[in-house]
This record gives structure tokens, C-alpha cells and sequence, in this order.
């Protein structure tokens, strides 16, 4: 029956046009980063190089370089760190789960108490924990959720974050780098190239999370090469 009622209800739903995207595939956070990292860095490469006096052949093996290193070691980097969270995550659900296996009574009574907290009314709380803790699995989620705050079933991949963060940042590293590729070796069109990229991205992001555009498009810009805060103004504001 609660099976059909959950199903009744999706439908439901489904008919109003109410959905949710994916949030916990942990793609959005690397590639956000990356994107921006990628830019900074290279924009940064660019106009160190270039304001040298390097040539233009220089200018595009920096890029490249620095395109190749920067995405390998931030793909990487969002692999080791996704996955050794996971690892940490799933050490402390194996732990909820010997507890639920050796000390069932007192874990019931735990998440009874946790109900409780949430307003549920005692004789409620008391059936649901009981009814939750019939089935061992569900059991656990449920302590995951309440205790880790994590759903052991809904963790972010640590491919999708490292291919995120390789493919984002590779093409933040490319923007600045695009008129030297395209035979126009000026280094201002380098730049403000990069200044837009970043004011749009934020504008992706805004969209993305149905915030104001403003204040999310101010945010990438200003860590963008336009605006790099009173040391770029050649001292203290």
C-alpha cells in the first residue's frame, strides 16, 4: 500500500511539472571550480609570458602546458578527494551498521528519540522506529541520514567529479588562450576574452541555481583578470 500511495504521489507530481534536478552526483562543484581555476591559471600564464616580451610560439606552449597539467592535476586531485571521503563515509555507515546489528534494542530507541525531536508525538515515533527497524537496510539508512546526515546510496561518483573537473577546466584554460590559437597574438584580446568568460560563467551559475545574476556573475568576475583587487591597481585601496 505505501508502495502504491509513493507511486500515486510521483505521478502526481510528475503531473504538475514538479522535479528536482540531480544534486548529489557531485558533478557541479568540480566543474564550477575547475572552470574557474583553469582560467585564472592560464589567463595568469598568458599575461606573465606575454608581458615578458615572450613570442607568441612561446605564449601558446605555455598554454598548452599549462592546459594539460593543470587538468590532469585537478582531475586527479577531485578523484583521491571524492573518493577518500567516500571511503570515510562508508567507515562510519559500517559502523552504524554493527551497532544496528549488536545493540538493535538501544538503536530503536535512538531513533525513536530522533523522531521525536523532528515533532513527532511519542506513540508515533515509538511505531515508526519499530517499523523502520524491521528491515535492517532501511534501518540504516535511516541512521545514516539522521546521524551522518549522508544517504549511503546517493554518494558523488569520483569519476564524474574528476572527468568534471578535467573537462571544465580544460576549457576555462583554453578561453585565453583561443586568439593566439586563431593567429591573433594580441595579448588585451587575451584578456578581456577572459574577463567576459568569467562574468558569463557566473551568469551559468546563477542560471543553474536560480539565484539573482548579479551578485553570482560578480563573484567569478572578480577573481577574473579584470578585476584582481588594489594589487593589480599597484597598491592599497
Amino acid at each position: 500500500m505505501a508502495t502504491e500511495n509513493r507511486a500515486r504521489a510521483d505521478a502526481q507530481g510528475h503531473d504538475h511539472g514538479h522535479h528536482h534536478r540531480d544534486v548529489s552526483g557531485g558533478w557541479l562543484r568540480p566543474a564550477v571550480f575547475g572552470a574557474m581555476d583553469g582560467l585564472v591559471t592560464n589567463v595568469s600564464l598568458i599575461a606573465g609570458v606575454g608581458g615578458g616580451g615572450g613570442t607568441a610560439h612561446t605564449i601558446v606552449l605555455t598554454g598548452l602546458a599549462g592546459l594539460a597539467a593543470g587538468a590532469c592535476s585537478m582531475a586527479a586531485g577531485e578523484y583521491v578527494s571524492v573518493s577518500s571521503q567516500n571511503e570515510l563515509i562508508l567507515a562510519e555507515v559500517n559502523k552504524e551498521r554493527l551497532e544496528l546489528e549488536n545493540n538493535a534494542a538501544a538503536e530503536q530507541a535512538e531513533l525513536a528519540t530522533m523522531l521525536r525531536a523532528r515533532g513527532v508525538s511519542a506513540a508515533t515515533a515509538r511505531q515508526a522506529a519499530a517499523e523502520i527497524s524491521a528491515h535492517p537496510e532501511k534501518a540504516l539508512a535511516v541512521h545514516a541520514l539522521e546521524e551522518l546526515g549522508v544517504d549511503p546510496g546517493e554518494l558523488p561518483s569520483p569519476v564524474v567529479a574528476a572527468g568534471a573537473s578535467l573537462a571544465s577546466f580544460a576549457v576555462g584554460a583554453v578561453i585565453p588562450l583561443a586568439p593566439y590559437l586563431a593567429g591573433l597574438h594580441l595579448l588585451g584580446v587575451a584578456l578581456g576574452l577572459a574577463a567576459v568568460a568569467a562574468i558569463a560563467g557566473g551568469g551559468m551559475v546563477a542560471r543553474l541555481t536560480d539565484r539573482a545574476r548579479g551578485p553570482a556573475a560578480r563573484g567569478p568576475a572578480a577573481r577574473g583578470p579584470a578585476a584582481r583587487g588594489p594589487a593589480a591597481r599597484g597598491g592599497p585601496g
